[in-house]
Order: C-alpha cells, then sequence, then structure tokens
C-alpha cells in the first residue's frame, strides 16, 4: 500500500513555514522524493516539473522571510488535474487529440492558488477529457489507486485523489462533472468537497458539461479541505456561472459540532440499489449513529428517485460534451481512446426535445431538493456503495458503485468523507450534502464524522509528529 500517515497536515506546514522549522525548498524537496518512489507503481502524475517548482518554493521563502505572507498555502506544494490550464504548460486532457502548446494563462482556481503562493509540482493524470476511463488506450496510462494498485482510484479526478491519498502532495483542485471528484476521494480514503455551483471558477478547465461542471478540493483532511476551499473560492466575473457573494472563513466552527442540527437521510436513494453491499449499508448506519451521538437530530426523507437524477445527469452531460468534441471526433476519431469516442458518440441519439426536457426536469429536481432542505440543515447518504473495483481487463463495466450525479445536477455542495473500511482493508465513505452555498455547516458535520470514525485524531497525531 503506497498511503502514508506521515505527512504532516497543511496547518502543521503552514505553521512550520512560519516558526522556521520548515522551508517550502525542504517540502517541494521532499514531495519531489515522495514522488519518484511511489509514483512509478501509482502513475498519478503526466508531467513533472522540479526545476520550476523549486523556484517557486524559493521565491516563496523569500517572500515569507520579508514578511510578505499570501495564506495559508503559501509555500504548499501541490499539483494541477491536467484538464486545468497551467500557463506555460500544455493541457492535453490526457488525449492524443490535444495539441503540445502552452496554455496562455492559468484557469481561474490555478490563478487563485499562484497567488495564493501554492507550489506547483507538475500536472496529474485525468480520464480522457474527463470521461473516457479508466484506459490504458489514452495518452498517458491510468493512475492506480494507492490502497491497492491492483484497484483503481475513481475517475475523472484519478491522479488528484492517488497523489494526495499517496501523500505525494497534501490537496489537489479536482473537477466534478458527475462525482468526479467525491467519487475519487471515498475510493482513495480521502476527502472530496464539490462546492456549490458557481462558488469556485471553472474558466480556463476544459468543459465536459458545462452546466454540470464544478471544482472542488481533494485533500486529506477536512480541515485541509476547508483550508483549500478558502484559497480557491471566489468570484470571477469572466466565468459565467461563477456567483458573486462573499468568501467566509471555511474553518471558522470546524469544531462547533453538530449539536442542534438536523440530517435528513434517503434511505431510498441507496438503499434499494443492487450495488450496496452491507459493509457500505453499516458505514452509513454508522454515520447516523455518530450523528446522533453529537447530538444532530436524524430523520427520513424522500427524495425524487435517484434513477431519474441519473438520467438527467448523462442527457445533459452527454448532449453538452458532444457539441463539444463533435469537429474534433468528425475531424480524426483516432486520435480518442475508443472508450472516449464511444462515450462521446452516445450523444448523438440524444435530440433537442430531449436535452430541453432533461433541462426542465433538473430545474424540478432542484426544486424538490430544495424544498425537502426547508426541513433539514444536511443529507447524509451514499457515495461509495462498494469499495474501489478492480481495474477492468475486457469490457467496461454497465455501472459504478457510487451515487454522486444528483448533486451536480442540482448543484448543491456535497463532501466525500471516509467512513470505515470494507473488503480487502479498502476505504469507504459516506456523502453530505448542504444548503446552497453553506459549505461550511457541511464541513463541521464531516469534521464530525473524521472525528468519530477515526480519522482525525490519525491526522492529527502526524500534525504532532511533523511539526
Amino acid at each position: 500500500m503506497a498511503r502514508v500517515e506521515g505527512a504532516p497536515s497543511l496547518v502543521a506546514a503552514a505553521r512550520g513555514l512560519r516558526d522556521g522549522r520548515l522551508t517550502a525548498v525542504a517540502l517541494a524537496r521532499e514531495a519531489l522524493s515522495r514522488i519518484a518512489a511511489v509514483d512509478p507503481v501509482i502513475r498519478a502524475f503526466v508531467r513533472l516539473d522540479p526545476d520550476a517548482a523549486l523556484a517557486d518554493a524559493a521565491r516563496a521563502d523569500a517572500e515569507l522571510a520579508r514578511g510578505l505572507d499570501r495564506g495559508p498555502l503559501h509555500g504548499i506544494p501541490t499539483a494541477i488535474k491536467d484538464i486545468l490550464d497551467v500557463a506555460g504548460w500544455p493541457t492535453t486532457c490526457n488525449s492524443r487529440s490535444r495539441p503540445d502548446e502552452p496554455a496562455a494563462e492559468d484557469a481561474g482556481v490555478v490563478a487563485r492558488l499562484r497567488a495564493g503562493g501554492a507550489v506547483f509540482l507538475g500536472k496529474l493524470e485525468t480520464y480522457e477529457f474527463a470521461l473516457g476511463g479508466p484506459t490504458e488506450e489514452a495518452r498517458f496510462p491510468p493512475a492506480r489507486n494507492p490502497w491497492d494498485p491492483g484497484r483503481i482510484p475513481g475517475g475523472s479526478s484519478s491522479g488528484s485523489a492517488a497523489a494526495v491519498a499517496a501523500g505525494m502532495i497534501r490537496m489537489a483542485p479536482g473537477s466534478c462533472t458527475a462525482g468526479s471528484i467525491r467519487g475519487p476521494a471515498a475510493w482513495c480514503g480521502i476527502v472530496g468537497l464539490k462546492p456549490t455551483r458557481g462558488r469556485v471558477s471553472c474558466r480556463g478547465a476544459f468543459p465536459l458539461a458545462p452546466t454540470l461542471d464544478h471544482v472542488g478540493p481533494l485533500a486529506r483532511s477536512v480541515e485541509d479541505a476547508a483550508i483549500a476551499l478558502g484559497v480557491m473560492a471566489g468570484h470571477d466575473p469572466r466565468d459565467e456561472a461563477s456567483v458573486d457573494r462573499p468568501v467566509p472563513d471555511y474553518r471558522a466552527g470546524l469544531g462547533d459540532g453538530v449539536a442542534g442540527l438536523r440530517v435528513g437521510v434517503p434511505r431510498h436513494f441507496f438503499g434499494a440499489s443492487p450495488l450496496l453491499v452491507p459493509e457500505a449499508r453499516d458505514a452509513i448506519e454508522a454515520a447516523i449513529g455518530h450523528l446522533r451521538a453529537a447530538g444532530a437530530t436524524v430523520t427520513d426523507v424522500t427524495l425524487p428517485d435517484y434513477d431519474l437524477f441519473l438520467a438527467v445527469n448523462r442527457v445533459i452531460m452527454t448532449a453538452e460534451a458532444l457539441a463539444i468534441h463533435a469537429p474534433a471526433l468528425r475531424r480524426d476519431p483516432r486520435a480518442f481512446a475508443p472508450i472516449t469516442a464511444r462515450r462521446f458518440a452516445a450523444g448523438v441519439a440524444i435530440g433537442a426535445a430531449d436535452y430541453l426536457d432533461a433541462r426542465r426536469l433538473r430545474r424540478g429536481l432542484t426544486a424538490a431538493v430544495d424544498g425537502v432542505m426547508q426541513s433539514v440543515d444536511l443529507l447524509l447518504t451514499a457515495i461509495s456503495l462498494d469499495v474501489a473495483p478492480l481495474a477492468a481487463k475486457g469490457a467496461e463495466p454497465t455501472a459504478w458503485p457510487l451515487q454522486a450525479s444528483p448533486f451536480n445536477v442540482t448543484g448543491h455542495p456535497a463532501m466525500s468523507v471516509p467512513a470505515g473500511f470494507g473488503r480487502g482493508g479498502m476505504p469507504l465513505a459516506v456523502q453530505i450534502v448542504g444548503q446552497p452555498f453553506d459549505e461550511i455547516t457541511v464541513l463541521r458535520a464531516g469534521r464530525t464524522l473524521e472525528r468519530a470514525f477515526g480519522r482525525a485524531e490519525a491526522e492529527e497525531e502526524n500534525e504532532e509528529t511533523s511539526a
């Protein structure tokens, strides 16, 4: 197992950088050493730029030394999913169809990370155009799960989740159209937060389905995710979906617990799925028990059928993806991996009336979730119905044991939090869903569950031994 427990938290690293016990150059060298040792097996990185990283780290050290503090990520190494533009580096989207020309400017979220002083090590593997994978036929081979390299990490933020879980970096931005932040986080035993649609800029992220796309953090703890989101979030006037709202201190109140909160559980969402295994059901029941023990009121709620959310997501995603990629597919279909071409081609069967119907249904589903959430503060539901599957050898599966797409449809903030282990010692997780733009309450509940499942204590021990 490549996952490590000894990497310092973002809090510990930031403290060490400011009290002189750590330097950004030392953190970058440590990360590069870890990558050299682990990544030949995990395959999370598709581009590594040690010289640029060390130069950025030296600049961060010099700035901190003269009193210029850019915030909690100043001097912290990270890496970028390869659908996000980084100025001077190509954005390949893991596709042979993409040119090797360097991006002219940073994506919106990358610009915020850069302004916050983060040190960029390189770029991370993604499914081809965030849809086609996992496959050995894309431009780069698929990342592997650090808990068991014979299993997939999930996608499409596969390299991001694998790199964080394996301790190569503490956090990374991911993108999410149908679960591509929370799914990999769940299967890799880390935290993945899809914020409210419009909270984090999608400008400069190669689109899969523009009306469903989100960007958010993957991190090794809830607190680290809160820190990362605080840097990533903010209005971007060049992104038409971006919302102009103040960015709160997401760490504020993390330790306040859940006493007095109302939590709804849509048991029919996950309970009827043939993919749900007993260990995953037990994890959800354990999470319910932990929240009740911490003072929350937990009740069952009813949402529209899960399959309706799934169908709406698929129709919108497939239609919008084909509209984006049809010219390139016509020009040279062989430049795409077969799995990617097949998934894009499925959009041919979707007519304008189907797409408009799906958009209409989406509005109704969003209103239904909003209606349920008038009586609760949070939803608790499944994310992983089973542990990460073995890497496929042959036909692709008809369904993955994950439930994530409903909240891409509605845009509500949703977070995957580790919740114990299933067969083979592989991670399981649960999903917390909040009111629009109330990521703080989602994070509070996540922190409570993290402590209850014993994960926060492990991270705090790492902080003490690494600081």
